[in-house]
């Protein structure tokens, strides 16, 4: 008889930099109570989404990350055959994910961001500060797709009317809202002794503070990109979540949104992206010893 094997299985660099992705964006549906948005507490400004269904749709795109990070160790290198590969699995991806919600989007623009993070990461395991990975991913970003279907989807329609940046300009530029807004905010509220999910609140809301959501702009105009902007920064300047009046007025957020039925999926993508790229960057020069 032979004795079973129960030790752990060693992960590839390809699948570590997969569940990443994935534990981001379970973490950012999870979080709670974020203003509009799916959470803990229920389907904010939606009709169509729930917690389970972003949990299911989440883990049915690890196998897409992986693919992606494969891909960039196969390459090797920032180039349009890269650039190509991400995009065809991205797009099966999506596919995957919208057979797995009954045709419900409910992670398109995450798949954009994450994937582009996760093959940058992957690119140069020893160099994974945010700086790096934001730098690459933009280099990718910039990179013309020629087998890129061109639909007028909801993004690009408010970014014709408002003139709004979209999620890959947003990538394009190396992802500021994450970089100069979520990131800091993120480590300034644990190093105030917030706790975890209060400093992942108050990252979201500084992304929510200036991002020009197109999430919002496409379900309720600029009437709710402004009052997701004042409201976002009254919370912040209030004391941010950790505080009564903070919280106060966050639910005050919650509740115009939901009036106006503005829910800010553009800024949930990207506090995904900040989660991700808080994580590996933890990890900066050890990364590929921990895989």
């Amino acid at each position: 008889m032979h004795a079973l094997n129960l030790q752990p299985k060693r992960l590839t660099l390809a699948e570590r930099l997969a569940d990443l992705a994935v534990d981001a964006l379970i973490d950012e549906a999870d979080l709670s109570p974020k203003p509009a948005l799916v959470d803990r507490r229920g389907n904010g400004a939606h009709s169509d989404l729930h917690l389970g269904l972003m949990h299911a749709s989440a883990l049915s795109l690890w196998p897409a990350f992986k693919d992606m990070a494969q891909a960039a160790i196969t390459f090797g290198e920032v180039g349009l055959p890269l650039r190509e590969a991400l995009g065809q699995i991205g797009r099966d991806g999506e596919q995957t994910m919208l057979a797995t919600t009954d045709g419900v989007n409910t992670h398109r623009g995450a798949i954009w961001a994450l994937g582009l993070l996760v093959a940058a990461a992957a690119l140069e395991p020893e160099s994974c500060g945010a700086s790096a990975v934001t730098v690459r991913a933009a280099r990718l970003a910039l990179l013309e797709d020629r087998h890129a279907p061109r639909p007028f989807s909801h993004g690009a329609q408010v970014a014709q009317r408002y003139g709004a940046r979209g999620a890959r300009e947003e990538a394009q530029l190396g992802f500021p809202a994450v970089m100069q807004f979520g990131l800091p905010q993120l480590q300034r509220s644990r190093a105030n002794g917030s706790g975890e999910q209060n400093a992942r609140l108050d990252a979201l809301l500084a992304i929510m503070s200036t991002l020009a959501d197109t999430c919002v702009l496409y379900r309720a105009g600029e009437q709710g990109l402004q009052t997701m902007q004042l409201g976002a920064r009254s919370v912040l300047e209030a004391g941010g979540s950790a505080s009564l009046a903070g919280r106060r007025r966050l639910h005050e957020l919650d509740q115009q949104l939901i009036a106006l039925n503005a829910s800010p999926g553009g800024a949930a993508d990207l506090l995904a992206a900040c989660l991700f790229i808080d994580r590996i960057s933890a990890r900066d020069g050890v990364i590929q010893g921990a895989f």
